[in-house]
């Protein structure tokens, strides 16, 4: 059972790997703002410049929708440049006549989603839409007086700023967590408003063990195509009281399991005598439409209806699909009886909004001033504060109605959710979000299912490099070739120093060790993860002890104890690694059937990441290229090397194709420009055999190959091959695709292509096809994982040696 010492180590130790998160964007965004000009922001794509404004419209909520859109009188094209903006983002529109920096630029500022600042001719709010030549935010000014009127400059631009809403929401949650489980410290009265603990959140901590499960027998599947461990997972959480995860490594149909356990919950049956409310979140918008498109395929019930749906969230980040769209909370509150109530509110404020901007009907392009300005403000201050009450009505009895509600675990946490509570929450992709996030939805709830895989790719976290890069001083142990917490043992010497930040792993030979690198096996040989609670961060929360005195000893590292609440070493440790540590395999059930990949391609992911547990479907595990309808070669060996052939190595060992810095120093991005030629070089094999560009993907571990990548082949190909980063491709899966390496160089250095979970991710998205290019004789020293690929890729795949000419 934890304690309250723990609890609270637990949660400072969230709530500062939270502000170092935060501080870490802020600071990235706000160099740039500080030192760079508004043309040079407009390069970066975090400014666009000479705007004006096209309408004030009202949003959900009585936000000011303001449209800004490139005047052709101050522009030679109404289309905007290349830039970054995107729905979600915090911006500001400033005055566009003041040159140099942008004013106030570099500051901490934290901006509420529902709050804006107005501060003169600055006005800031949340990015509500984007198109080729239109961007709308929205802001919701403040309800005093003083500062109503926007004061919307004639000509301006709208600058990106450090998008801090999502930390407010994640802090938040502490907070809460904090008041449900931890005596109160302040005034005595403050105990009345501390929320209750639920048996759930007790046995996410560690207060308490998981309720016995409760069986249930003959369950009866709506999908008859469920595999065994399918089934036994959807059975599995449904027999689970409080927690329960599903494993699904790729292509094992995760989604598809998680649609079979909502129709369980949301339908009656023998199991389910009352259908259940249930709150479907995910990492990401796109996992969340995902579900949401397979959810609004469920057949009609017998009773001739559907279910009751509605997705949380900005219309503009929604998929485009009109069904989608049609479930959407903002449609769905204008479609209903009682919008017709607000409307009329909504258009008079709208129209009012108009006259004030000078873009209205009867404003005649000159906004009214003086006393007339301040009237028209406080009639817009009552209209909106009607109109919020009004719509307020409107958008409860649409939840209310709903059986389910779908949004990302962010956008559980607004204004429009507050009041609402669950039977079940569903969190998709639950090993691609932080665990703060995930308490966002989990106090609406009862029960909390969570979906992933932790041998993918972890959320993405800009402090843990910008963290690495300042470090100086390095610990080898060479009895565990493990970092030992705050402890810094010098080479020169046997002096001991407190660190101000966790010291970077560095063994010797080669063998860099990284939070989730290969570095023990099991008796059967296949690879494990190293535990993060094996190495302590922060110098108040080592578990290393060192003696006291005399000679120092190699540092014992405490092993962490099952059913024990740990602080999380880094943010990447999400809430389903915490929870399969804590109670071991019992907590989860993995799915083992894979349906994408041909079964040469699947067999080194399985082994290595998966204990050899996942198998293939016999409806893949033969499949080729060869079997496509579009597929043919001019001569049998052509099909032969190209088209029958699922895993093709080609190794650039001893060529000299040494790989080059984009940017400054080793910081830079990595780029290989004859391995880039390689790459086209197969390409054009592929196409030649009848393989289309839409059928392929290209993937390469950095950013600067694919620029260089992209600056070859987007010309022949156009768009219609993917050629990206390993990030950006995971969840998605191609026919065949080819994994550019890189890195290739003297001193035998790999960069994060040690991290097998990335690699992991690389590998696994072709479906019929896998070709890889690389230096064996550099990747190799990599670590143990990557020598074990490369010796398995010189053992099963076809291997070729090309040169550029």
């Amino acid at each position: 059972m934890a304690t309250a010492d723990q609890l609270t180590a637990f949660i400072n130790r969230q709530r500062g790997l939270l502000n170092r998160e935060r501080n870490a964007e802020i600071e990235q965004s706000a160099l740039l703002l500080t030192n760079c000009g508004p043309k040079l922001l407009e390069q970066k794509g975090l400014a666009i410049l000479g705007l004006g404004i096209a309408s004030i419209n009202i949003g959900l909520g009585g936000k000011s929708l303001i449209e800004l859109e490139r005047p052709t009188a101050y522009n030679l094209s109404p289309l905007f440049p290349p830039h970054t903006f995107r729905p979600g983002d915090i911006a500001r529109i400033e005055d566009n006549s003041t040159g140099g920096k942008p004013k106030g630029a570099g500051k901490n500022k934290k901006v509420d989603a529902d709050k804006s600042t107005t501060s003169g001719k600055q006005i800031e709010g949340v990015v509500y839409k984007v198109t080729d030549a239109r961007i709308v935010l929205a802001v919701d000014p403040p309800d005093s007086s003083t500062n109503e009127d926007l004061d919307l400059p004639e000509r301006s631009r709208i600058v990106k700023l450090a998008n801090s809403v999502t930390y407010d929401r994640m802090e938040q949650a502490l907070k809460q967590l904090e008041r449900m489980v931890l005596p109160p410290s302040g005034v005595a009265k403050e105990a009345k408003f501390t929320p209750p603990t639920t048996k759930l959140v007790e046995v996410l901590l560690g207060i308490s063990s998981p309720s016995e499960k409760i069986p249930l027998e003959n369950i009866v599947f709506f999908d008859p195509t469920l595999n065994d461990s399918q089934k036994a997972a959807v059975k599995f959480v449904l027999e689970s009281p409080e927690a329960a995860c599903i494993h699904g490594p790729p292509g094992t149909g995760k989604t598809h399991t998680l649609i079979e356990v909502i129709r369980q919950l949301t339908s009656v049956s023998s199991t389910n005598p009352k259908p259940l409310r249930v709150l479907v979140c995910g990492a990401s918008n796109l996992a969340v439409d995902n579900i949401l498109e397979r959810l609004l395929a469920f057949p009609v019930t017998k009773s001739g209806s559907r279910l009751k749906v509605t997705r949380v969230g900005h219309p503009a980040r929604v998929m485009s699909d009109d069904n989608v769209l049609g479930v959407t909370l903002d449609t769905k509150a204008g479609m209903s009886d009682e919008a017709a109530l607000a409307k009329d509110v909504k258009a008079e404020l709208e129209a009012t909004l108009g006259i004030l901007s000078g873009k209205g009907k009867g404003a005649k392009g000159k906004s009214p001033r003086g006393l007339e300005r301040k009237k028209m403000w406080e009639e817009v201050r009552a209209l909106r504060k009607e109109y919020r009450k009004r719509e307020g009505g409107v958008v409860e009895s649409v939840l209310v109605d709903s059986q389910i509600v779908v949004s990302t675990c962010h956008s559980s946490g607004g204004r429009q959710m507050y009041k609402h509570s669950f039977d079940v929450v569903i969190i998709d992709e639950a090993t691609q979000a932080m665990e703060a996030v995930c308490w966002i939805p989990i106090f609406k709830a009862k029960k909390l299912i969570l979906a992933g895989d932790p041998m993918q790719l972890p959320p993405t976290i800009l402090s843990l490099n910008s963290h690495k890069k300042k470090k100086k001083d390095f610990v080898t142990t060479r009895t565990t070739g493990k970092r030992v917490g705050a402890l810094i043992v010098k080479a020169d010497s046997k002096e001991k120093s407190t660190a101000p930040d966790p010291p970077t792993v560095q063994v010797p030979q080669g063998e860099n060790l990284e939070p989730g690198s290969p570095d023990e096996s099991d008796e059967e040989g296949d690879t494990v993860m190293k535990d993060d609670n094996d190495v302590p961060a922060l110098p108040d929360e080592t578990n290393v002890e060192t003696p006291t005195s005399g000679e120092p000893k190699p540092p014992v590292v405490k092993t962490p104890r099952r059913g024990v609440l740990e602080p999380p070493r880094t943010l990447e440790t999400t809430l389903f690694d915490r929870l399969e540590k804590m109670y071991g395999p019992c907590i989860k059930r993995l799915l083992n059937v894979q349906y994408r990949m041909n079964q040469k391609i699947a067999d080194f992911p399985s082994k290595v990441m998966y204990h050899n547990k996942l198998r293939s479907h016999k409806s893949v595990a033969s499949h080729l290229l060869d079997d496509l309808p579009n597929t043919s070669a001019e001569d049998d060996d052509e099909a032969e090397e190209v088209l029958r052939t699922p895993v093709v190595f080609i190794d650039t060992a001893g060529s000299e194709y040494y790989e080059r810095v984009e940017g400054d120093h080793d910081e830079g991005s990595r780029c290989n420009e004859n391995e880039a030629m390689v790459v086209k070089k197969y390409i054009t094999r592929l196409v030649d055999s009848g393989v289309l560009p839409t059928q392929i993907a290209v993937i390469t571990p950095y950013q600067a190959q694919v620029t260089l990548l992209a600056s070859i082949l987007r010309p022949v190909y156009g768009k219609d091959m993917e050629i990206g980063t390993v990030d950006g491709m995971q969840g998605r899966e191609k026919d065949a695709v080819v994994i550019s390496l890189v890195r290739s160089n003297e001193k035998r250095e790999v960069g994060f292509l040690k991290d097998k979970r990335r690699l992991n991710v690389a590998m696994t998205r072709a479906k019929r096809h896998l070709c890889v290019i690389g230096d064996s004789s550099t990747v190799q020293h990599g670590g143990s994982f990557l020598k074990k690929w490369m010796a398995w890729l010189e053992a099963s795949a076809d291997v070729r040696y090309d040169i550029v000419e």
